[in-house]
């Protein structure tokens, strides 16, 4: 066994040897520069913060608004209704009435419920069962109200659960023995408080109900009144009868008004149904469950709705119950509208995505590339000394690797927290994957940006060729040839987009191509900027070199010195920041104008107070008291009465009358042609005709810009007694020019159409009819069009209500607190209805009202968060890159003043140097960004429709197309601060290089 001496002195040598090995080359790295290590990881995690957020965002706001479009449908349109039909009379009886039990009833709810296909999913506890009446009995009982001596008629329904979901308020719940069958004919029922209101129900009461053949069908005791514990809930407004009774009005002339109710039967009393020959059916009502929902479900909930309607899975319903059950349900049509308008809105955000995703790439390369330039000669040095270029590009790897992975987590792990899903802050709602491949996206660019840049100028030979000269270079062919290929992309680009918009037309999001065309655009600009730069600053440098001063002509001189990291990647991102910012900010701005026009044209002022469906005049002082309102600068009342009829007009009169003012005709703008009293459709449809007073009314549509005439339009008269009137294309279309008859609640009058405008502010989204009020024999207004500034809605409401306080009279039997959203005031003349709406309250609407309602919609106002960080995010990598561009040639330009000063240069002269050196390029990006979004958003405006991104779907019609339109603090903010940030940097630049000595700047074999 030999000695332990000499192993273990064997062994330290090479221990000690391999202590003594130099220091790893990442740690020296990291080491010798910090602030640069710590600027790159500060840059990436803000891109990958960037990049993983995006997605993250858009699931969150698709998920939060197809969760708030379904919840904020009525229960009515959104509840899965499948119904059977009660068995036929082939069924014998036994049969028919065990199939009505509630067991058999509640044994196929509980299939049908395990049977519905993914993502639906139900609400058990909204959700019920049981059988009701296919068609209304009729309350026969002469003590039942009857506003236009019409009986009342009554729903009856076996609703399950009802002891969970109702609070008894007198009485009890109704009852039934298993006996119930076909020839029962006195059962029990429940009614809510609100209908035993309405139709002098009380415990005890007993009705008398028929068919439609008038056969006494069934009796019915009241043996309890019950209050609804969640009446917005689907249990209770599936069917809206069973909460509250509805006046509805029945198809005549003059239209008559009906009470239509619901009472709740005990589920065993179902059987009973069986003999009032109204085709029971037998119904289960299920809730959809929206907490679980997300925006990836949306395309195969649409799939499976369609499906259970028409499709494979109906046919699995009918298994379950009946070969003649239905599905029914309006939330196929609430997924699909979400559908389309999500599609419409994710292809213009798209662009935004595109457009930040680029600059930012383009970001990433610079920081890469301008670290390869500054450390050029350290590894052509390293390469002469024997370095393989796999080394070396392994060895920058793992440097930047160290910084960017780090950085990328990080940015990764801040978006997961700041955004979260669904609105809820559920985690539900998103996905994750999505934004790590973002942020693993930014953490490879930014990884292999420095050895894709520093490694290929290492593969041959390099000898010192002197300075670069932008004003001597000369684009090789190859380059030629790339920028002529990204030329004919960009203009096919282009003209996609203009020609068929932002839409994909094999479907998804968008077109890459056409989401690339501001890209494309700003690569084009830069690139012809980058070829024309150099031609004035050669002409400026002659112009300059016969100067006295020298100053001058060393900051041309310098400015044009610089190689293609320096010049034309800093310029390419600057450009396309710009654009991206100037694109973001036009859309932002594009979308505000459209919101603020589709808010107009929702209330046609500042302010609108009306009667419910203009149906009655307001009370006597509203205009004065409204006046009375702080910030109220103008009322203009107007009578509004929408089932006027026109009707050809007779007699000698009228024509005299039609030849009198076929000049007037004339005069009026947008005239409609003279068709005689023909029409193109029935004359006698009913039309909204519009009593205002025209001096008041025509400075109201100056005002708007709601189809504004002269006043002396509607004061002229024909002979004969005819009314000049303003009418809407349609109107007009249907009317034609001839002299009409219009009868009306505020008397009749003859009238001719001189002057067509499509919209005003009285009814600025229907067809209107518009003549002076002083004609009418009922001039009472009954609207007050409000305009002003800072107007409080609270303050006209209690101004209104103030009045009608005062003034309302008692409830007649015919008045409802409660009418059915059949019943239409404006379509409901009688002297019932008038009694029920004098007492109720006005309406008020506001204009900043209903344009805030349009930020509510989780669509819209993601997708506007999304282009608002977009701009944002585009200023600042705008800043960026120029502060990158400008670190780079520091160390440069403070050598160079150093030398200068050797040589007598004064500091005032320092700054003026540095000052005009960074002035062409900052005058070539500001202004080639400021020209490049102008033309860019010129280009593309014909090919973007911000209609679904401004406004809800249901208004995007009425709006029509919303265009970008360029917007002037967008192109010049950003541009403005280019140059602020150019000129703060070359003055720090000088003011720092003053203050450090020449000896620690000049030194032997320097070549800065």
């Amino acid at each position: 066994m030999p000695p332990p001496s000499h192993g273990s002195a064997g062994a330290r040598p090479r221990e000690a040897g391999r202590v003594r090995a130099v220091a790893p080359w990442v740690r020296t790295r990291l080491r010798t520069a910090p602030g640069a290590a710590a600027a790159l990881g500060a840059l990436v995690l803000l891109t990958a913060f960037l990049a993983a957020a995006f997605p993250r965002a858009v699931d969150a706001y698709e998920t939060d608004g197809l969760r708030r479009e379904i919840t904020g449908t009525p229960v009515s349109d959104t509840v899965l209704q499948l119904t059977a039909p009660q068995a036929g009379l082939e069924i014998p009886e036994p049969q028919r009435v065990e199939a009505m039990r509630p067991d058999a009833l509640e044994a196929l709810y509980r299939r049908a419920v395990a049977s519905l296909p993914s993502p639906l999913r139900v609400d058990l506890a909204e959700s019920a069962y049981g059988v009701r009446t296919g068609e209304p009995l009729t309350g026969t009982d002469d003590w039942l109200p009857r506003p236009d001596a019409i009986p009342p008629r009554f729903t009856l329904a076996t609703q399950s659960e009802l002891a969970t979901h109702a609070t008894v308020r007198s009485g009890r719940l109704p009852s039934a023995g298993r006996g119930a069958d076909a020839r029962t004919k006195e059962v029990e029922a429940a009614a809510t408080t609100a209908t035993a209101r309405e139709l002098r129900l009380r415990v005890g009461s007993v009705l008398r109900l028929s068919d439609r053949y008038g056969t006494r069908a069934l009796t019915v005791r009241i043996t309890g009144l019950v209050e609804p514990r969640h009446p917005e809930g689907s249990y209770w407004s599936a069917e809206p009868l069973l909460r509250a009774p509805g006046l509805n009005a029945l198809p005549s002339r003059p239209p008559q008004l009906r009470w239509e109710a619901g009472l709740l039967l005990a589920p065993e009393a179902a059987p009973a149904l069986l003999g009032t020959r109204t085709e029971s059916e037998r119904y289960w009502r299920l809730a959809p469950a929206t907490g679980g929902l997300t925006a990836a479900d949306a395309p195969e909930l649409g799939r499976r709705i369609a499906s259970l309607e028409s499709g494979p899975d109906l046919l699995r319903m009918r298994e379950i119950a009946g070969g003649n059950a239905v599905v029914e349900t309006g939330l196929g049509a609430v997924v699909g509208s979400h559908l389309a308008t999500r599609e419409a809105i994710s292809r213009i955000v798209v662009v935004a995505a595109f457009g930040i995703g680029t600059v930012a790439a383009v970001v990433l390369a610079m920081a890469g590339g301008l670290i390869a330039a500054g450390r050029a000669a350290e590894l052509a040095l390293l390469r002469s000394r024997g370095g393989s270029l796999p080394g070396i590009g392994g060895r920058l790897l793992a440097e930047t690797a160290v910084i960017a992975l780090p950085a990328a987590g990080a940015g990764l792990l801040l978006a997961v927290l700041a955004v979260d899903g669904g609105g809820d802050g559920s985690l539900g709602g998103v996905r994750l994957l999505p934004a790590v491949y973002g942020a693993s996206a930014v953490a490879l660019l930014a990884c292999a940006a420095l050895p894709l840049r520093a490694v290929p100028p290492l593969r041959g030979a390099r000898a010192y060729g002197g300075r670069d000269d932008l004003t001597a270079a000369r684009p090789s062919r190859r380059r030629t040839v790339a920028e002529l290929t990204l030329l004919l992309l960009a203009v096919a680009s282009v003209a996609a987009l203009r020609r068929r918009g932002t839409a994909n037309p094999s479907g998804g999001a968008g077109d890459l191509l056409v989401s690339a065309a501001p890209v494309l655009v700003a690569l084009i600009a830069a690139l012809v900027l980058v070829r024309l730069y150099p031609l004035p600053l050669r002409h400026a440098a002659r112009s300059a070199a016969r100067l006295r001063g020298a100053v001058g002509f060393l900051a041309l001189a310098r400015a044009g010195r610089s190689s293609s990291a320096t010049a034309a990647l800093p310029l390419l991102a600057l450009l396309i920041a710009l654009t991206t910012a100037a694109f973001g900010g036009s859309v932002l701005s594009g979308i505000a104008d459209a919101r603020d026009r589709a808010a107009l044209l929702a209330v046609g002022a500042d302010a609108r107070i009306s009667t419910p469906g203009d149906a009655l005049p307001l009370p006597p002082g509203a205009e004065g008291a409204v006046r009375e309102v702080a910030g109220v600068r103008e009322v203009t009342p107007v009578r509004i009465d929408s089932v006027a009829e026109a009707v050809p007009a007779a007699g000698p009169g009228s024509a005299g009358s039609a030849a009198g003012t076929g000049a007037a005709g004339g005069s009026g703008s947008g005239a409609a042609s003279d068709t005689g009293s023909g029409a193109t459709e029935d004359p006698r449809k009913p039309v909204t005709l519009i009593g205002v007073e025209p001096d008041a009314y025509t400075r109201l549509a100056r005002r708007t810009d709601l189809g504004a005439f002269p006043a002396g339009v509607l004061k002229a008269r024909g002979r004969g007694g005819v009314l000049n009137a303003v009418a809407s294309p349609a109107v007009a279309e249907r009317l034609g020019t001839a002299p009409r008859r219009i009868l009306s609640s505020a008397g009749g009058i003859t009238v001719r159409i001189t002057t067509v405008r499509s919209h005003t502010p009285a009814a600025p989204r229907s067809d209107f009819l518009l003549v002076d009020s002083a004609a009418l024999t009922a001039a009472k207004p009954t609207t007050l069009l409000v305009t002003g500034e800072r107007l409080d809605g609270e303050e006209l409401r209690a101004a209104i209500e103030g009045l009608q306080g005062s003034r309302t009279p008692g409830r007649g039997a015919g008045a409802s607190s409660a009418p059915s959203s059949s019943s239409s005031p404006s379509s409901s003349p009688s002297s019932s209805l008038s009694s029920a709406s004098s007492a109720s309250a006005s309406e008020v609407s506001l204009r900043s009202e209903e344009r805030a309602s349009f930020t509510a919609s989780p669509l819209q106002s993601g997708a506007e968060r999304i282009y608002a960080v977009a701009a944002l995010a585009g200023a600042a990598y705008a800043v960026v890159a120029l502060l990158l561009s400008f670190l780079h040639a520091a160390p440069e330009r403070t050598a160079l003043l150093s030398r200068l000063r050797t040589m007598g240069l004064t500091t005032r002269q320092g700054r003026l140097l540095l000052g005009l050196e960074a002035l062409p390029q900052a005058l070539l990006a500001a202004g080639g960004g400021v020209l490049v979004g102008w033309a860019t958003i010129r280009l593309l405006a014909p090919g973007i429709d911000l209609a679904q991104l401004a406004v809800a779907s249901a208004s995007a019609s009425v709006v029509g197309d919303v265009s970008l339109s360029t917007d002037v603090w967008s192109l010049a903010l950003p541009a403005g601060g280019v140059l602020v940030l150019a000129g703060a940097v070359a003055a720090g630049q000088a003011w720092r290089a003053g203050r450090r000595g020449s000896i620690t700047e000049l030194r032997a074999g320097d070549t800065r």
